[in-house]
C-alpha cells in the first residue's frame, strides 16, 4: 500500500530541499530519518517532518510493519513566490522573490503490496502445447533489374 504526506507552501526554496530529497529517495524510513536527523539545514527539518507525517498516515491507515516502509517518492516542487521590492540607490528598486515549495513524500510497504497483488491475480492456466511451425515455401527469384553503364541504374526520364 502507498501512504502519502504533503507539505504545501513550505517557506524554503525548492532548490534548497531537493538535495535532501535525493538523499532519502529509495531508502528505508529509519535510514532516511537517521540521514536527515544530523543535517543542520532547515530544509532537512521540514523534509523530516513530512516523512514523519507519512509514517503517521501509514499507522493511521493500518500498516502493520512500520519498519518495512520505503521512501518510494520524494518530490519537491516549486510553489508560488512572494514578490517584494528592495529600495536601491537613485530611486531604483530590486525585486526580491521569496520562493515557496511543495514537498510530497510517498511511502510503500513492498511486502504488503506484493501479497495483495498475488491474492488479486487468478492462478495462471497451464501452457498449451504449441503447434509445429509451418514449413517455409521458397519464393521464385526475380530477375535483376537491367543495369546501365557502370552498373548504376538509369535515371528516370522526365
Amino acid at each position: 500500500m502507498i501512504y502519502r504526506a504533503k507539505h504545501r507552501y513550505a517557506d524554503v526554496s525548492a532548490r534548497k530541499i531537493r538535495p535532501f530529497a535525493q538523499l532519502v529517495r529509495g531508502k528505508n524510513v529509519d535510514e532516511a530519518l537517521e540521514a536527515l536527523r544530523f543535517l543542520p539545514n532547515r530544509g532537512a527539518r521540514q523534509l523530516e517532518a513530512v516523512i514523519k507525517s507519512a509514517i503517521g498516515n501509514a499507522e493511521d491507515q493500518g500498516c502493520r510493519n512500520l519498519e518495512d516502509l520505503t521512501v518510494t517518492e520524494c518530490r519537491v516542487d516549486g510553489g508560488p513566490m512572494y514578490k517584494r521590492i528592495r529600495p536601491r540607490a537613485r530611486g531604483t528598486a530590486f525585486m526580491i522573490k521569496k520562493r515557496l515549495a511543495h514537498i510530497v513524500v510517498a511511502l510503500t510497504d513492498f511486502e504488503a503490496l506484493e501479497a495483495a497483488a498475488a491474492a488479486a491475480l487468478p492462478p495462471a492456466p497451464a501452457p498449451a502445447a504449441t503447434p509445429p511451425a509451418p514449413a517455409e515455401t521458397e519464393t521464385p527469384a526475380t530477375p535483376p533489374a537491367p543495369a546501365g553503364e557502370g552498373g548504376a541504374a538509369a535515371p528516370a526520364a522526365l
